[in-house]
C-alpha cells in the first residue's frame, strides 16, 4: 500500500504497488484501513488481476508518506543493546564499563519481565515522505537519526491484552524518528525531565514509508532487520529480536490509557547505533538510507536550514 500524487495534481491518493506499477484506489488510506474486513478481498482481487500495463508507472508518481495518523505514539529505550550502550557511554567517572554493562543488562532483563514500556506523543505534522529532503533546523547542530519499525493500527483498540493486540494491527511501515539531542532535556527546568515536543517535532522529523504492508504479508514483526546507512556506511543494523518489549506488548500497553484509532502509528523504538553513540550527528549533505525487511527503502538527503535559505534567490 502507498500514497501518491500524480504530476500537476495536488490530490493525494491511495494505491497499491504491483510489479512496479501503481494501481490507484478510490478510497483514502484511513478508510481502507478502517474497513479492511470488506476491502481486503476487493484489493486482493485487484492485485491478482493487475496486468503489466495496469495503472501508472511508479517512476511517474511522487510517493507520499503511506499513512495519515491522528495519533503518533513513540516508544523510548526499547532495544536492549541500545540501552546498554547508552548506560556505558554515560557511566560515572571511575565506573568500570563492563560492570556498568552487566548491571544494565540485568536491569533490562528485569524490566522486560516486570516493567512497562515508556511512551511519549509525537505530532502527525512532523511526518514526511521517504524521499523528502530533511531540513536541519538552524537552532542546533545535534540532530540525530533513529530508524524504527512502526505498527499501524487497524481498528479501535482500547485496553486490549498482549495476546490479542496483534489482531488490532493493520500492518507495518518504517519511520526515522529524528531527534535534536540537545533539546531532549530542559536545562532551565531539570526537574521536569525530557522535552520531547522540542526534540522531535520539527517539520520533516518523521520520514515515513515508503510502503505500508498489511500484517498478513509482513510476517513476524520480531524477526526483521533494521538498517540505517549514513553516506553508505552502516550505522544501525539490528534485528527486532533485540526489543525489550515486543510489538504486541507495546500495542497492548499503549491501549490501556487511550483508545488507538485506525491509522494511528505506534513506533517501536530504535536499535543501537544512532549518531550520539558514534559521536557523529547529521550534517548538511548527509544521505540516510534506511531499510527494514519487507518495507522498501528510505533515501533522505539532509540540508542545513541556513545554507538552504542562503541559496534561494
Amino acid at each position: 500500500m502507498i500514497r501518491f500524487q500524480e504530476p500537476g495534481d495536488p490530490k493525494a491518493r491511495a494505491g497499491m504497488l504491483v510489479g512496479g506499477r501503481v494501481v490507484p484506489l478510490n478510497e483514502d488510506i484511513n478508510s481502507i484501513i478502517e474497513h479492511w474486513d470488506t476491502t481486503e478481498c476487493q484489493l486482493d482481487a485487484i492485485a491478482a488481476s493487475a496486468a503489466e500495463r495496469t495503472g501508472l508507472a511508479a517512476a511517474d508518481v511522487e510517493l507520499l508518506a503511506p499513512v495519515e495518523p491522528v495519533q503518533v505514539l513513540q516508544t523510548g529505550a526499547n532495544y536492549r543493546k541500545h540501552v546498554i550502550d547508552l548506560a556505558a557511554a554515560h557511566r560515572g567517572q571511575g565506573e568500570d564499563e563492563e560492570e556498568v554493562r552487566a548491571k544494565t543488562a540485568a536491569m533490562m532483563d528485569q524490566r522486560a519481565g516486570q516493567g512497562t514500556p515508556y511512551f511519549f506523543i509525537g505530532l502527525p505534522t512532523a511526518i514526511a515522505s521517504a524521499t523528502e529532503d530533511l531540513t536541519l533546523p538552524s537552532y542546533s547542530k545535534s540532530h540525530d537519526w533513529e530508524l524504527e519499525l512502526a505498527a499501524v493500527i487497524g481498528r479501535t483498540a482500547f485496553r486490549v491484552t498482549p495476546e490479542e493486540a496483534l489482531e488490532y494491527v493493520f500492518g507495518y511501515t518504517m519511520v526515522n524518528d529524528i531527534t535534536t539531542r540537545e533539546y531532549v532535556f530542559r536545562k532551565d527546568m531539570p526537574a521536569i525531565g525530557s522535552d520531547w515536543y522540542r526534540a522531535k517535532n520539527a517539520p520533516g522529523f518523521l520520514p515515513t514509508g515508503p510502503l505500508l504492508v498489511p500484517a498478513k504479508f509482513f510476517g513476524d514483526p520480531q524477526d526483521v532487520q533494521v538498517t540505517l546507512k549514513l553516506n553508505g556506511q552502516a550505522m544501525q543494523d539490528e534485528s527486532t529480536r533485540d526489543m525489550i518489549f515486543e510489538v504486541a506488548k507495546l500495542v497492548s500497553e499503549a491501549s490501556q490509557i487511550m483508545p488507538l484509532r485506525p491509522g494511528d502509528l505506534v513506533l517501536t523504538g530504535s536499535p543501537a547505533g544512532n549518531g550520539q553513540h558514534w559521536g557523529r550527528l547529521l550534517q548538511d549533505g548527509d544521505v540516510m538510507e534506511g531499510t527494514i525487511t519487507g518495507l522498501g527503502t528510505q533515501l533522505i538527503r539532509c540540508r542545513d536550514e541556513v545554507q538552504t535559505e542562503g541559496s534561494q534567490p
